[in-house]
């Protein structure tokens, strides 16, 4: 299953939220916030966890998906 990271608005900013982490990270522009979550996703497949991070407008529409395929082989290169 993979790794939900959500960015919505938060006021007049943007948060970056999942349950990977306890504390929301908070951006005042939209697409800093979305490069933010995009990274985190990245480092997360990279590692060997799927992720996926939805985008979310101001009215609460879904904006964009992005998945994030987990890199393959990673937890063998773990355990060799």
């Amino acid at each position: 299953m993979a790794l939900k990271i959500s960015v919505v608005p938060l006021g007049s900013g943007w948060a970056v939220r999942s349950s990977s982490f306890e504390n929301e990270m908070l951006f005042t522009a939209g697409a800093k916030a979305e490069a933010a979550a995009r990274e985190l996703a990245r480092r997360y497949a990279d590692r060997g966890q799927s992720a996926e991070v939805a985008i979310f407008l101001r009215d609460g529409a879904l904006a964009g998906r992005f998945l994030h395929p987990a890199a393959p082989g990673f937890m063998d290169a773990l355990s060799a």
